[in-house]
């Protein structure tokens, strides 16, 4: 089966969970004995510092920004979109603040979803004539649903189906202007009946969109996201000294100032004064003084030196950053659809202290190798970190139990085999 992916990039510039699960989810097809082809959207598809898929970047971001905002350039001559195409320019654009910022993107975004009718009718034709002549798929698979606006030109002039997945949508419309929302929600129904089947990464998930969108209950299947449990090393978590973890970008929405104010509260209490923290993920330019500030309160704490910011964040270094914890906590304002460094984390043994939202008790509880907390505050942070500082034999009956499911539950390559049969449940015989 040939499957093509097709996967909004973002640069390489910090941790994007999307992005780590949707290159891993290709491997995994791969050997599998599948076809499987990333092509990325927007912005180079970067792990690790090296680009993760071969092809073009269809969508450039900066062209299609242009081609918005400036209808004198939506005929820019050939010559000129390459220029702003070109590699130097997209990882230039991926660094800049606001690369990844919904506000002031709605018409952008609603745009995308018309599709054919939108401003980037051109790019979207170029995307199809590669498709037809280049690649020529089974199935294509959009990485969420804000990508819905190229289905029906797909299914139209290849013939083939097309999947989607269901993963934090909610949070980027939400994001946005109040008064685009109902329209964007709007068109996202509207855009919904031209997918042959929905993929959400959780049950939470799937019972969020599944209203918002009008989607037939029939048309939605779960599938979580998984790992390749051999690429993690397992081991005890880490306690000489113990040191609580955090993975993911470093912003307010990802819940960096609670995790940074309850590490401050624990270290308060003369008791957990050997408690050290660990934290990488990354960040973009909007991200620089929002942690230059958490900075200064642990300074002002007197506990700086206590906390080790790791610039890496790419694949090959999980195993050294897990190896080093004791226990992981992202404390997400409004929750997950799933989050990817939980079963990454789990897969090396860390267990997860997440807060009561989003699929993070789902996850929890599937796993045996998480607790959950509420509300999400970092004085209710601290004290559940204290809770399983105390209790060492708990943590490591966590992580016996957190890696075990992990391989069992969030296997990608048992994972695989579900998401084949959705693939071939909606592919029509020849």
């Amino acid at each position: 089966m040939r499957i093509v992916n097709i996967v909004p990039g973002f640069g390489g510039s910090f941790y994007c969970g999307n992005c780590l699960r949707d290159s891993a989810y290709a491997r995994s097809l791969q050997k599998s004995g599948h076809d499987a082809i990333t092509l990325p959207i927007y912005l180079p598809l970067t792990l690790n510092g090296e680009q993760v898929s071969k092809y073009p970047v269809f969508y450039g971001a900066i062209n299609i920004y242009l081609k918005q905002q400036f209808p004198f350039l939506r005929n820019m001559p050939k010559w000129m979109e390459r220029f702003f195409n070109s590699a130097p320019l997209l990882k230039y654009a991926a660094k800049k603040s606001g690369s990844t910022r919904a506000e002031g993107l709605e018409e952008m975004t609603l745009s995308m979803l018309r599709g054919y009718e939108g401003y980037q009718k051109e790019e979207l034709q170029q995307l199809i004539e590669f498709l037809k002549k280049e690649v020529k798929p089974d199935v294509v698979h959009l990485s969420n649903a804000l990508l819905m606006g190229l289905a029906r030109k797909i299914k139209d002039d290849l013939g083939i189906p097309v999947v989607c997945s269901l993963q934090d949508e909610d949070v980027w419309i939400d994001a946005m202007a109040d008064d685009y929302q109902d329209q964007l929600w709007g068109m996202m129904t509207e855009k919904a009946k031209d997918i042959d089947l929905f993929i959400a990464v959780s049950d939470f998930f799937a019972k969020v969109m599944q209203p918002r969108m009008s989607i037939p209950i029939e048309k939605i299947k779960v599938i979580h996201i998984g790992v390749d449990p051999s690429r993690f090393e397992a081991h005890e978590p880490a306690m000489d000294p113990p040191v609580v973890g955090y993975m993911s970008r470093m912003n307010a929405e990802n819940g960096f100032e609670i995790f940074i104010d309850a590490f401050v509260e624990l270290r308060s209490d003369p008791k957990y004064k050997n408690v050290h923290a660990r934290v990488s993920g990354g960040k973009t330019g909007d991200d620089e003084k929002f942690i230059a500030k958490q900075r200064k309160k642990l300074e002002k704490a007197g506990i700086l030196d206590d906390v080790v910011f790791v610039d890496e964040y790419g694949e090959e270094f999980h195993n050294q950053f897990f190896k080093s914890v004791s226990m992981l906590s992202v404390p997400v304002l409004k929750g997950e659809a799933f989050g990817l460094y939980q079963v990454q984390s789990l897969a090396c043994g860390v267990p997860l202290v997440q807060p009561e939202l989003g699929a993070f008790p789902e996850i929890a509880k599937e796993s045996e190798g998480g607790v959950i907390y509420s509300p999400n505050t970092p004085q209710t942070l601290a004290s559940k970190w204290k809770e399983m500082l105390d209790d060492p034999e708990k943590l490591k009956e966590m992580s016996i139990k957190g890696r075990k499911n992990t391989e069992e539950k969030f296997n990608s390559m048992k994972l695989i085999n579900t998401m084949l049969s959705a693939y071939e449940s909606v592919i029509k015989p020849q």
